[in-house]
């Protein structure tokens, strides 16, 4: 009985170590973690929305009152040029076939997509993750939010964006979210 005792003890305090060690090391790198998150989140709002200099997240309580019950849009960005309004930047988040896609749409005030930026994915290598590709985000680019987004595998009209090949569910939950920023676009942004 005393040998299980002291087996016991000594496993406890391994294990108090242990998470004491975790403990500190999660403190000192959760504030690299997070500034490097918000870095990488300022990039691509430059990147989406290149027209812009600086940007002005919309309040918790407008940010509700635009996307209603939509659980898609996370956060949406109003982007200016010398105080002027030019555009918004929509980060996303959508099911795909590996996990949550988390991406970010640009909208310029003349209603035209001015880019799209995958930011984090679990998608299958060499399949959905080409969502990451400039081919597939390019094909977005300057797309009227006028008319629905549909994907195709040779794109040729106004509305029509890149299909990534054999990757239905990945594109289709990225083109889905698209129209959900163009849907909230035009009835809620658009003036």
């Amino acid at each position: 009985m005393n040998e299980t005792l002291k087996l016991g003890l000594i496993l406890f305090i391994i294990t108090a170590v242990a998470a004491s060690v975790l403990a500190v090391s999660n403190s000192v790198t959760s504030e690299r973690i997070a500034e490097a998150d918000r870095l990488a989140n300022e990039r691509a709002k430059m990147e989406v929305l290149d027209i812009a200099e600086e940007f002005n997240t919309i309040d918790e309580g407008r940010l509700k009152d635009i996307i209603g019950s939509n659980t898609n849009i996370v956060e949406i960005n109003e982007g200016y040029k010398d105080s002027d309004l030019v555009g918004y930047t929509f980060n996303m988040k959508v099911n795909g076939y590996g996990g949550e896609i988390t991406f970010m749409t640009g909208v310029s005030k003349e209603g035209k997509i001015t880019g799209l930026k995958i930011l984090n994915h679990g998608e299958t290598p060499g399949l959905g993750a080409n969502s990451t590709k400039p081919y597939f985000s390019n094909s977005f680019k300057d797309k009227s939010v006028d008319n629905e987004l549909t994907a195709t595998k040779s794109p040729q009209g106004d509305s029509e964006v890149q299909a990534l090949t054999s990757a239905t569910i990945t594109t289709n939950a990225i083109v889905d979210g698209v129209n959900i920023v163009r849907q909230v676009y035009n009835e809620k942004l658009s003036n």
